[in-house]
This record gives structure tokens, sequence and C-alpha cells, in this order.
């Protein structure tokens, strides 16, 4: 038997040192048009996000247009004044693109996704969308039935009938933060390609927009090719639009939307608060992440691990509007759903968990895993150039720093647990929470009302 010659193995892999990481930073500019740029060479990134931010907000719509914005804005790719609606889907085909665009209360947002070889016809479709889109009259129409037919279903979703709610419990009846983001039945039935193209002409011209483009930028002149495209875009200058201040009636009180026969009950428990330019949001992220972020949170650690009333509950805050003079204001809020028999011994824990937080505090070890769930995993969350360009389009939305974003990581590793504390329980306070409940309001009524957590009323689900 021959001798088995003597293996030879590579040398084991040594991990390396870690690399510093930092939120990147984009370069700014303006184009001859009054058009902002922001632009963030990320290299490797061959697919290229462009996200174009327009001044168009949902107060500024007509009364009794509410969701003529959102029309608006899904209108934007259905036609220009080169091609028909089929014509222009089928050029955003061949360039392998996707162009998709909402409406929210700061304004109107297109976001488009390109091979980066194709970067040149793909934003020439985005500028001819900007600059001369259709609005035909049977395009509109069709975009006006397909929201029409979106409502009902809406309305039969828990989550999203409750989000309704408390909207409209929170905010006064004037304010547009009350309604619907998307309009009604009432008033979308009211709008037509006249009135989309009004609103258009109103609120959407270079001057007041800004674009952010991200992704490997090698060999592209971009100057040159947003001088031929976005560049073609003309319009007026504006005047500042004066932004109405965020109140909100956060009054301890219960409204129970009636679902009978309902097997579980939704919870959205919520008020408004500080937005990011306030001092106090790393700290209130950062415990509001340990109250009910994650699956080791405190409100799933009793309710869903301890309890089995739920599949899980979260806690969070999200931003409705910013501006830098205070007016501005977060959602902070609790959702998740329960079974009907347990919604008062829920609720009941629920209320114990916060007093618990506001007499005892946080431990350092949930602010540990929260630090490091919210920092160590953020180079992954921005691996994409899509991230990338939806955080910066949210810190100009909002009024924010370039900077912002890199700055939060640093703040929010050096908060310590108290500051963590202190500001969560401020932001949940156990007496001014608004709750929602969309159940079966003849089984959780009462014993909701035996809580002793606020005023309770039923309303009848549409």
């Amino acid at each position: 038997m021959t001798e088995l010659a003597a293996m030879e193995f590579h040398p084991q892999p040594q991990a390396g040192e870690p690399k510093v990481w930092a939120f990147p930073a984009p370069e700014r500019g303006t184009l001859d048009n009054g058009l902002t740029l922001l632009r963030c060479h990320r290299p490797g990134q061959q697919v290229v996000a462009v996200e174009v931010l327009l001044d168009a907000p949902l107060d500024a719509e007509p009364a009794g247009l509410d969701g003529v914005a959102t029309i608006m804005a899904r209108a934007f790719s259905e036609g220009t004044d080169k091609h028909s609606a089929e014509e222009f889907a089928a050029e955003l085909e061949r360039c392998g693109a996707t162009l998709d665009a909402h409406a929210d209360h700061p304004g109107v947002r297109l976001s488009l996704e390109v091979p980066a070889s194709r970067l040149a016809k793909a934003l020439g479709l985005l500028a001819d969308a900007l600059r001369a889109p259709a609005f035909a009259d049977s395009e509109v129409e069709r975009l006006v039935r397909n929201r029409l037919d979106e409502i009902p279903h809406e309305l039969a979703n828990p989550s999203r009938r409750a989000a309704k709610e408390l909207s409209r419990e929170l905010f006064p009846a004037d304010a547009r933060m009350s309604r619907p983001r998307q309009g009604t039945e009432e008033t979308v039935e009211n709008i037509d390609s006249a009135a989309v193209r009004t609103f258009y002409e109103k609120h959407v011209r270079p001057a007041t927009a800004t674009a952010v483009v991200v992704g490997d930028l090698t060999d592209i002149d971009l100057d040159a090719l947003l001088g031929d495209t976005l560049g073609s875009w003309t319009g007026s200058t504006a005047q500042p639009r004066p932004v109405p201040p965020v109140t909100a009636d956060d009054t301890g009180r219960v409204v129970i939307v009636d679902r009978p026969g309902a097997v579980q009950t939704q919870l959205l428990i919520g008020r408004i608060g500080a937005d990011r330019h306030a001092r106090v949001w790393p700290a209130q992220v950062l415990g509001t992440y340990c109250l009910g972020g994650t699956l080791t949170s405190r409100l799933d650690r009793v309710l869903r691990e301890e309890k089995g009333y739920t599949y899980g509950v979260r806690s969070f805050g999200q931003v409705l509007r910013s501006a830098p003079d205070g007016s501005g204001a977060a959602m902070l809020a609790i959702s998740g759903s329960v079974d009907t028999p347990n919604t008062g011994p829920a609720l009941d824990d629920l209320w114990k968990v916060l007093r618990t937080l506001a007499e005892g505090g946080l431990t350092d070890a949930e602010r540990d895993v929260a630090v490091q769930n919210l920092v160590g995993v953020a180079p992954l969350k921005y691996e994409t150039a899509a991230a990338v360009a939806s955080t910066l389009a949210d810190q100009v939305e909002q009024h924010l720093p370039d900077d912002y974003q890199a700055t939060l990581y640093q703040q929010l590793a050096a908060t310590g647990t108290v500051e963590a504390t202190a500001a969560v329980v401020n932001a949940f306070p156990v007496d001014r929470l608004v709750t929602i409940l969309v159940g079966d309001a003849a089984a959780i009524k009462e014993p909701v009302e035996a809580l002793g957590i606020g005023e309770v009323k039923v309303v009848t689900a549409e």
C-alpha cells in the first residue's frame, strides 16, 4: 500500500481589522433651472436610485379634493407629450427601470431605479413625466376608479381602519392630518384631469424640487446627463408656502370601532411628540426600541412570551411633518392585535409595562441590545443605493442637515440608559394616550371600561 502524500492546508482565513463605517455624505449642487441636486457615488452599486421630491404637500390640496396629490403622483407615469401611457410603460421596461410615486403630508415623491448603463434613457423618461405629463382624461378617470375601489378594502383592514380613526381623534377636524392621506370616497369622486393639472401647475416646479441620485457613477458624466434631462424641465419660482403647526388632543381616551363577531382586536395607541429636530429624538428612538422595537422588547416579552395574548406588539415613532422651528411632530404609537377574550387583560398588562418602565426604568442590558441592533446593523441596512437615496430624501423632506443620519448613529451609541428611559416615559405617558380598538364592542367594552384608562366610546365601522 502506497503511503498517502502529506496534505497541504491553505492558511486559515483570519478576521481583518473592522472598517470604520459612516452613512455616506452627498455632494450638493443646483441645476440651472433651480432644481436642487444631491449626488452620492457608491462604487459597485450598478442599480442607480433617483428620488425626486416635489413641494406639493397634502395640506395644499383644495377643499373637497383630498386625494388629488395621490392621483397626480400616480398619473406621472401615465403618459407624456411624447409617449402614451402604454408607450411610457414599455419604454421604462426596455430600460429595466421601475418608477413609483406617492403623496404624503410633506409632499410628493417619485422613486426611480435603473441599471447604471440605462440611466440616460430612464432620466429622460423621468424628466418628460415631470416636464409634460399628459394627465389624459381617460387615464385620470381610470386612476380615480382604481382609488375608489381601494377604499372599501382599506376600511375592511383592521390596522388601516385603526390608523384612520386615530388620525380623526388626534387632530382637529379642519386639519388635513385628521383625514385619510389618499382621500375619501366623497373627495376622490370629485377629482378629474382638470383638477389634477391645476394642482400640478400650482405646486410642481424645479425651483422648489430636489433630486437625489445614488449609485455607481463611474464613467457617467452626471452633470451633462442631468442638464439634458431634468435640466430641461422649466417652471416659475415660488414664494415659500406657510406651513401650519401640528396640533393634537392626546387626552387619555378609548375609541372602539365596532366589528361584531371579530375574533381579535386590533390595537393602536398613540399621540404626537417631538420630531427629529428635537434634542430628545435619539434617546426617544432608543427608548422606544427598548419598549417595543423587536422580539426582545418589554412589550413582546410580556404580552407575547409570558401571556400569549399576541403574535407581536410594536412601538414606533413616525415623523408626520418636520420643521426646524419646532412646529413639526411625529406620531408615537404602539400597535398590535390580541384575541378578543383577552383584550382587557392585554391592555391591563400593557399599561403595567408602561408604569413599570416609569417606576424602574430600562436596564443597561436592554439599552446595549438596542444600540447593537440599531447601530450595528446600519451598514447592512444601507447596502443598496435605494436605501441610501430614500434616507437622503427623508433628510431633505424633513429639513435636516446632510450629515444628520451619520450624526444620529453617533448620538444613539452615546445615549445612556437613564436618558433613554426618560425619553420613552415622556413619549408614552399612561394618562395621555389615545387608544383605538377595532373589534367586537359587545365583548370588549365592559372589560376595557373597568381598566380606567379613559372614557370609552363606540363608533360603527363604515
